[in-house]
């Protein structure tokens, strides 16, 4: 969705070389994930590449990007890598529903 020209945020995950994950939030994931590709993005990024880009999705506007990429961090390894697989069409319901 994006309003008066501005780019709705989005939520991503990335894997590393090593298969760690990592989340983030961004306004323009090719932009982004170049920079984490070039060492500089995220400083726990750095020197792990190749990386990976396993999931995205739109996230709202700012604060709720934020918001969710909060409650996904909090998720374990292996709810991440579910999430991963299911690949949602709404992270926020997969959220409230993820322990059905």
């Amino acid at each position: 969705m994006e309003k008066a020209g501005i780019a709705s945020w989005r939520l991503y995950i990335l894997s590393t070389a090593a298969g760690a994950l990592y989340t983030g939030i961004t306004n323009d994931i090719a932009r982004r994930f170049q920079q984490h590709q070039s060492g500089k993005g995220a400083k726990a990024l750095r020197g792990k590449g190749p990386l990976h880009l396993l999931f995205s999705c739109e996230a709202g506007d700012r604060a709720s990007a934020s918001r969710l990429e909060y409650q996904v961090k909090q998720l374990t390894r292996r709810e991440k890598l579910r999430l991963i697989e299911q690949q949602p069409v709404s992270l926020e319901t997969w959220l409230a529903n993820r322990n059905d």
